[in-house]
Order: C-alpha cells, then structure tokens, then sequence
C-alpha cells in the first residue's frame, strides 16, 4: 500500500465513521497510558518522528522505521510520508510510554491522530500498512499482541516494507546471512536446538557450533521478567520461535546474536504455520 493509498483510506474511513460514533463511545488505542499531552502535529520529521506546535519533538514508541538519507535503508521516504498523511496537521493525543523521553530529548509516545472525535492509533496505522516494524520494546503484554498482529497481517499480505527483499525475516539456520546485518534491527526465526546457563547468561541456541551459529541471549536477572510474561526462556529447546532485535557479533569467530532484554522480543510459533503468537 502506498502512502496516498493510506491516505485516502484514512479519509474514507473517518468520513464514513460520524453515525458510528454517534451510537458508541470511540474505542481507546491498545497501546500507552495516561494522556502526556495534546496538541497539532506540526511538521513530520521522519517516518516516526515529528514536531508538536509547541516545539517538542516526538518519537514514537514501539516500532521501527527506515531512517532517512543517502545510503540509509530502503523505504525511508515512503514511510516518512505515510506518517505525514496520518497525522500531518492533525490534532493528536500522546499517551505515556514506558520510557518518557530519548537520549536526543524527545518525548517517547503512543501517539493517535484525532479527526471527527475519532483516534487514529500511528503506530498501529503504520504497521498495518507495512511502513514500520514492532520494535524491541513495548509496554506490556496486550499492546505487543495488536502490533504484532498488525505487522504480521501486512507481512504475509508483502505490503510496505515487506515487499522489499532487505526487510524479509531472516533464517536462524543461515547465520552468514544474518551476521551480514550486524548493527541492524532484524526479525530472525527458526527452530531452537538448545538452551543453556553460563555464568550469568542464558543461551538460546539455533544450531549445535555455538561459535558460529545464531543464538539469543538473555541476562539470567532478566529472567523473572520473561516468566512474569508468561516466557519460559529454558522450555523454549525444539520450539520455533522469532525474535526481534539488533543483530550483534559475539565471540572471536563472530557468531550473530540478538540480546533479549524484553519478553516481546520473542514470540513463539505454531509449527504447522508460519503465523507467529506471542507466547
């Protein structure tokens, strides 16, 4: 789907939408807490970043999006544009994330358009038109499940994003294909084969050469976390799974890995199907 493709569905849907809200109050976004703040969206920066019409930059939480420039990753325009045709010039309601503000000091948000007295959820929006991934951190349990069902709707349906050969999922049983996009956000699945204790880290292994195979960390005193989530990290041996993350280096051959800091990085799978849950 395109960005004026977006567009004009938003359109259709919000004038389309007057009688409805008219019998029921509008259904509050999945995502975020309490309202931080209100105002216009004043100038799009870039696919998830923008200006309110009291100068504050904002960033929106949870997903991930192609940066802008030369040499920068695919799709960075487009995106930016979905987000300007969401919710350039619109009012817009920011709802609190888990963190409040970036190292750049912007404020970090779930953000809605409002048009007509109805939300419009950006994040949600964006996934779902396949111009931006769930990120690696979300605020709890039922917001991780409607953006991921959002992005894996628009995944299978190859829109956005996922028409692009770079945003495809990697396979954990090509770790030279996945440690080619060290230092980058990447979606990796495939079957675990092992999963043991070391010191202070837990591995989640996707091969038998520890060395050169792909493998998920977690930090054992994270690993409350993960079982508060309803993620047991040792019971996860012969289970395919996805985890999203920045793809890093680890030991002297350079094995890939992810470190899993949050228990929505991993989701696990249906092995008939390739329709991921979060667990």
């Amino acid at each position: 789907m395109t960005a004026a493709a977006l567009a004009a569905n938003l359109e259709a849907w919000c004038g389309g939408s007057g009688a409805m809200a008219q019998e029921q109050a509008p259904a509050l976004p999945p995502c975020g807490g309490k309202v931080i703040a209100q105002g216009a969206a004043r100038h799009v920066i870039d696919a998830n970043t923008f200006t309110l019409d009291d100068d504050r930059e904002v960033r929106l939480a949870a997903i991930e999006v192609p940066p802008l420039g030369a040499g920068a990753a695919p799709g960075g325009a487009a995106a930016k544009a979905a987000l300007d045709a969401l919710i350039g010039g619109d009012a817009v309601v920011l709802r609190s994330a888990d963190i409040a503000t970036d190292r750049y000091g912007r404020v970090v948000a779930y953000v809605s358009a409002v048009r007509d007295g109805e939300e419009i959820f950006a994040q949600g929006e964006m996934l779902a038109a396949g111009f931006a991934r769930a990120g690696d951190r979300v605020d709890s349990r039922a917001c991780a499940a409607e953006l991921f069902r959002r992005e894996d709707a628009a995944r299978q349906a190859k829109l956005g994003l996922w028409a692009n050969s770079y945003y495809q999922v990697l396979a954990a049983e090509a770790p030279a294909d996945v440690l080619a996009q060290r230092g980058r956000f990447a979606l990796v699945q495939g079957k675990v084969v092992s999963v043991h204790e070391s010191g202070a880290t837990i591995y989640v292994n996707f091969g038998r050469r520890w060395s050169e195979d792909f493998s998920v960390t977690v930090q054992k005193r994270n690993e409350r976390n993960f079982a508060a989530a309803g993620l047991d990290v040792k019971a996860l041996a012969g289970r395919l799974v996805r985890v999203r993350g920045v793809i890093e280096q680890r030991g002297l051959r350079g094995s890939p890995s992810i470190e899993a800091q949050r228990p929505e990085q991993i989701e696990t799978a249906d092995l008939d199907n390739d329709r991921v849950t979060q667990q």
